[in-house]
């Protein structure tokens, strides 16, 4: 059972409550201890399989802190809309199921069966097609999309902090990074309104791939947005969460309809697959991914050049300190960064920090902060105001994205710190680095739906919001 959530998940005999143990990040004021763990970075919820004497309580999946959350057994049912049987019986039903690839998932499939990116990607749209799957797209065209508004972003808070410091009043930096679902959950569980207003309003790449299909890709198909049913395969198994948000739904009135009659309510993303669940269809359907044909890639929201090369940019988590910098460093100070930034490691691999200096003085600092106990750390300095980086790139997993708990798993013999350096070094094997902004899909995607960045359709359909959750649960999760 634990093998359907987040790695720190760990799930008894499940009963309807809810037993943090000691390990959870979330504090647990008043209640005793019962053992006691170091590991910051893997927190873990038992569910035990004794009730104590207290009222149940109801949480449902999406209401789960990912990073150490747990469910009751009533709300299980809830995965069932975002599995491997859910996802081939819309197939069967006939709808046009569109499937989206993440560069991270892709690295998985490429190191488990010994391939290169570009040869993973055709034989998974092989696979997928075989099924019954009318389109396979990669989430780094959709990244491309969020690395720009987030440029713009970026430069528009830049602006407004340098305004506030002249004037006396709040900074709008640092400016956060919102792709990482579990830090979201973390945040908006935990943290409330003093760290959100820093966090990013702009989608993950899921999100917006998902926005762009129904509201975009459908148009030029001639597809209603109900007549689609869209997969994302993303490394994580807390992209089933943030599927699952509220705001990332939309109301259509169905044709033919009489007016007055409710709406039907649509999801960006119908349900996300992990890495590892994909393998595991295979291993169903007795499939070697290795030996299969290879099909051409659908180009309409895929990242690949005239030549056949795979294009992205630097970072296995997304690339938003590198790409961000870059531009800020351009746009404001006319500085053109060629080749690696140069990080500096600050407490660990998981912290690292890269500032620009103009005549002596730092005038940008930017930082990569993965894994909780960095993350709470950075979370105390901006609580007190003493955080000086002006972009934090946060990612809950150590080691980020490619280290997700929806990953294919070590091969027996194999480390994880291993099959990690296997990931970094597939990652962007034979992918060309590309600035966003010379995307030829995503200038397309401007012109004929959004306008520009930043224009008000973009915030419309890229952008969303992030909400304090009132505490609710019982009286005894005073942190939640």
């Amino acid at each position: 059972m634990s093998e359907k959530f987040s790695p720190a998940l760990r799930i008894g005999d499940l009963n309807d409550y809810i037993a943090p143990s000691q390990a959870c990040v979330v504090s647990l004021k008043g209640l005793k201890k019962n053992n006691t763990s170091t590991n910051l970075d893997k927190p873990e919820v038992v569910i035990s399989a004794k009730p104590l004497q207290t009222e149940p309580v109801k949480i449902s999946l999406k209401d789960c802190l990912a990073c150490s959350g747990c469910i009751t057994s009533a709300e299980t049912v809830m995965l069932e809309k975002q599995s491997l049987d859910e996802f081939l019986a819309n197939i069967n039903k006939g709808k046009a199921v569109f499937v989206s690839l993440s560069p991270q998932s892709r690295a998985s499939f490429a190191v488990h069966f010994g391939l290169s990116p570009l040869q993973a990607f055709l034989k998974l749209t092989t696979f997928f097609k075989s099924l019954g799957v009318k389109a396979v797209y990669d989430t780094s065209c959709s990244r491309d999309l969020v690395l720009a508004e987030c440029c713009y972003e970026f430069i528009s808070r830049y602006n407004a902090s340098q305004s506030a410091n002249d004037n006396g009043c709040k900074s709008s930096l640092p400016m956060i990074s919102a792709a990482c679902p579990g830090w979201i959950c973390y945040a908006e569980k935990t943290l409330g309104s003093f760290v959100l207003p820093y966090i990013s309003p702009v989608k993950s790449p899921q999100q917006t791939i998902g926005a762009t299909i129904k509201h975009y890709i459908s148009q030029k198909m001639h597809l209603k947005p109900e007549e689609i049913y869209h997969v994302t395969v993303m490394p994580c198994y807390d992209k089933k969460l943030e599927a699952a948000r509220d705001d990332f739904t939309f109301s259509v009135q169905p044709q033919g309809e009489p007016f007055g009659n409710a709406d039907v309510r649509i999801t960006e993303v119908d349900s996300v697959l992990t890495s590892g669940e994909v393998l595991e269809l295979m291993q169903l359907k007795s499939v070697d991914l290795s030996s299969l044909e290879d099909s051409p890639l659908d180009r309409l929201l895929t990242n690949i050049s005239d030549e056949g090369h795979l294009y992205g940019v630097y970072g296995g988590s997304g690339g938003y300190a590198d790409t961000v910098f870059r531009y800020a460093a351009k746009t404001l100070f006319g500085r053109e960064i060629k080749g690696p930034l140069d990080y500096t490691i600050v407490r660990n691999t998981d912290f690292q920090e890269v500032s620009l200096e103009v005549n002596g003085k730092v005038v940008l600092k930017f930082a990569l902060c993965y894994g909780f106990r960095n993350l709470q750390n950075i979370v105390r300095k901006i609580k007190s105001g003493k955080c000086d980086y002006n972009f934090l790139e946060v990612m809950a997993c150590p080691s980020g994205c490619l280290n997700g708990g929806g990953q294919i798993k070590p091969k027996p013999g194999q480390t994880a710190k291993d099959l990690i350096q296997s990931l970094e070094t597939a990652y962007l094997e034979n992918v060309l680095i590309a600035n966003p902004f010379d995307n030829p899909i995503m200038k397309q995607i401007y012109e004929e739906w959004l306008g520009r960045p930043g224009s008000e359709k973009a915030k419309k359909y890229l952008h969303t919001e992030y909400h304090p959750v009132v505490k609710s649960i019982t009286a005894e999760l005073h942190n939640w």
